[in-house]
């Protein structure tokens, strides 16, 4: 299975420590179509013998899935993607976005919008190595590196790599003096750049990141690019999810309800902790399900501070989510 151009129409955002294999599962039981990516991986983390742990996923669940590399190496790159290919992944992508003083020091990520021949270089290798769509992960400029020619000079070099598609955060990146953090907040999101990025490249997809927060405004920017990318939205407040399919996909198909949901991850929770994943590290994704409802403080205590503790059963999902189905019906009640 390889990704086609209409499924990327929505997709979450991949996530450093966030977006792991307990997370997919999760978002993958709220939405059946959207695409989901696994967390950056280097691709020397792959080669060294890391791929059996870092590319485990649920074959049976999460697709369509894309995995994301970082590295600069066009032939680590290209060996990183062969494994990403063998274990079933639907696309590959490039992060040439995170700012991070740790992937700037590994040469990686977006620092390498510098240099759009290497970057353009790792897209063919990569290209090489599968049949398996390459697309690449970026920002609208770095440092005093962001002008509209900078950005359309670094895509043109992707367009002649026959890039699959390019994903595109609407804010530069600061590489000295601001944190991963403020990066995601402190440069001005510039949205008409993205659109106009748009008109520039033809037919290549382009799907838009940064700052987008609720279904609507999706909706604008699907006027004017091929898809929306959300992160940190969709990660704390995932029941948003349960739209997508509706609203994207035109699958008319109910959302999973509340009990069967509780149902799925407690059978989840079961077998994941035999296998030796403890229950917080399953359940701490869940905690935005309570967004904005009646009881989400005690949902949220009961998922954070008692799953921690010596003996923590799964029977905790069924008891916090039984806080959220009655805040429903006091809601409705009223």
């Amino acid at each position: 299975m390889n990704v086609k151009p209409e499924t990327r129409i929505f997709s979450v955002a991949p996530m450093m420590d966030w977006t792991d294999r307990h997370c997919r599962f999760f978002h993958r039981h709220l939405s059946r179509h959207a695409l989901l990516f696994t967390e950056m991986v280097t691709s020397a983390a792959l080669i060294r013998g890391g791929a059996d742990w870092l590319l485990n996923y649920n074959d049976e669940v999460e697709h369509p899935i894309a995995a994301q590399l970082g590295g600069s190496d066009p032939q680590e790159l290209a060996a990183a993607t062969a494994l990403c290919a063998k274990f079933g992944y639907d696309e590959i992508n490039l992060n040439v976005g995170c700012p991070s003083d740790r992937v700037q020091s590994g040469r990686f990520g977006a620092c390498l919008m510098a240099e759009p021949e290497l970057v353009a270089d790792c897209v063919r290798a990569m290209r090489d190595a599968t049949d398996k769509p390459i697309t690449v992960k970026c920002r609208i400029g770095i440092d005093d590196q962001d002008s509209e020619t900078d950005l359309r000079h670094f895509v043109d070099h992707m367009l002649e790599a026959k890039v699959d598609a390019l994903y595109v955060h609407a804010r530069k990146a600061w590489l000295k003096g601001l944190s991963p953090k403020e990066n995601r907040e402190v440069p001005p999101l510039d949205y008409d750049r993205v659109y106009r990025l748009k008109k520039h490249v033809g037919d290549l997809p382009i799907l838009i990141n940064g700052g987008i927060e609720t279904i609507e405004q999706c909706k604008t920017h699907l006027e004017h690019v091929d898809g929306v990318m959300l992160g940190r939205a969709a990660y704390h407040n995932p029941g948003l999810l349960r739209d997508v399919d509706a609203r994207f996909y035109g699958d008319d198909q109910e959302p999973i309800s509340l009990e069967s949901l509780c149902e799925v991850m407690m059978n989840y929770a079961e077998i994941q902790m035999t296998k030796g994943s403890k229950l917080n590290q399953i359940v701490r994704h869940m905690l935005g399900l309570g967004y904005g409802k009646p009881g989400a403080r005690r949902y949220r205590q009961l998922l954070t501070v008692e799953t921690v503790k010596p003996g923590a059963s799964p029977h905790l999902i069924a008891e916090a989510f039984e806080i959220l189905r009655q805040g429903e019906t006091m809601a409705q009640a009223s």
